[in-house]
């Protein structure tokens, strides 16, 4: 496999290409152009018709006029949610290994100018970890989440920490700094079974306000990520925005055109998707846009829609009685039990946190609510048997 071409020269094929062909501004405008005879038309075809959506379809379910028809996109979404999934919620529990950052995102904890201490797990306290993880449920889906410090936390670091947990968990995912396309299958032999990326924003020329220094600052090697997960052969590919960065809508229909492209090309991998947002705070970064409870519904509800097949996840950014509502209805994924600091089950209680935990219910505690909603909690969704 030839090995991907370096941020600093051309930043090769991929998704980056093909955005180019879409303009921001004329797809915030079909999304408020949208009509409710637009909206009636696209749920007509979603609920006749077993043919896809397209991403267009897709922006009409979310414009803000198709809001007058969430109770009947909330029983397409559940119906089929139960259709593809059961009555099922998978959980997954993230454990940050490093909190070391050579970013300077300007919405980030971790970002490299913030003057705290920072933390990188040896492989005896990631084992630590993984004992503490073990006492908490019987997970299997475990989440390996690191600052983006390439030196640090690079392809050989993350090997070592993916053959110290796979004893303990079957299925392995990782949210660090994009890679090339020969590191992550060298990873896939160490154990990995899933990458998540969240691209941030799908706004080119805001991207670098946000983004203004340290690698991930080059839009086109990051978007392209993905696409090397692709050629990898990861199984598992998790996509996202960070919903407050810019007009969510134009975000997430770039997201829902992103995960149509990675669909068609890179077929025999799996993919989930994510809408962490951002929320407004007394100090530090302010978002531009914000989706409130009804709006984040009204997506959910529309992405179910738009893909049947999608795992759906919420992390334990969302409030319990949110999460418990939603999992009825087009969720299928979810967070439990989660600390966003290195160490922080068992180790290094006091490192830096990456964002506020809102859900603090214990693992059986958000287990318990699941059954209590006539649900099934799955622990394992990944054998290996498969590896």
């Amino acid at each position: 496999m030839k090995s991907d071409p370096t941020p600093d020269a051309i930043f090769g094929h991929g998704f980056a290409d093909v955005i180019s062909q879409y303009d921001w501004d004329s797809t915030i405008n079909m999304v408020e152009s949208a009509t409710l005879a637009d909206v009636d038309r696209v749920l007509s075809k979603a609920f006749t018709n077993k043919k896809a959506l397209t991403p267009e379809e897709f922006a009409v379910l979310i414009s803000p006029v198709a809001s007058q028809r969430l109770e009947i996109m909330a029983q397409l979404s559940c119906h089929f949610t139960r259709e593809r999934f059961g009555k099922t919620i998978s959980l997954y529990i993230p454990m940050y290994v490093g909190n070391a950052c050579t970013n300077k995102c300007v919405y980030c904890g971790f970002n490299h100018d913030n003057p705290f201490q920072r933390t990188i797990l040896t492989m005896p306290q990631i084992e630590e970890e993984c004992k503490a993880i073990r006492q908490l449920g019987p997970f299997e889906n475990l989440l390996i989440v690191a600052g983006e410090y390439p030196s640090l936390c690079g392809v050989e670091y993350l090997e070592n920490v993916l053959k110290v947990c796979r004893p303990y968990f079957h299925n392995l995912t990782i949210e660090v700094q994009p890679m090339r396309a020969v590191d992550y299958e060298r990873l896939t032999h160490s154990g990995l079974n899933g990458v998540v990326c969240f691209q941030e924003t799908y706004h080119k020329e805001a991207y670098k306000k946000y983004h203004p220094k340290g690698m991930k600052s080059h839009f086109e090697w990051r978007l392209n990520g993905y696409d090397r997960m692709g050629e990898a052969g990861v199984h598992k590919i998790g996509l996202g925005a960070l919903l407050g960065l810019e007009d969510w809508r134009g975000d997430v229909v770039m997201l829902a055109r992103h995960l149509r492209y990675l669909q068609k090309k890179y077929w025999r991998s799996r993919y989930s998707v994510n809408f962490p947002r951002m929320c407004p705070s007394e100090s530090g970064f302010q978002p531009v846009s914000i989706i409130n409870d009804k709006e984040l519904a009204q997506l959910t509800f529309a992405f179910r829609i738009f893909d049947h097949d999608v795992d759906i996840s919420y992390s334990t950014r969302e409030a319990p009685a949110y999460r418990d509502n939603m999992m009825t209805l087009g969720v299928t994924s979810m967070s439990a039990g989660s600390k966003t600091d290195p160490g922080g089950y068992t180790s290094v209680p006091d490192s830096l946190e990456q964002f506020e935990v809102t859900d603090e219910r214990t693992p059986r505690e958000v287990e318990k609510a699941i059954r209590q909603h006539g649900y099934d909690p799955v622990w394992k969704d990944w054998d290996s048997v498969f590896d």
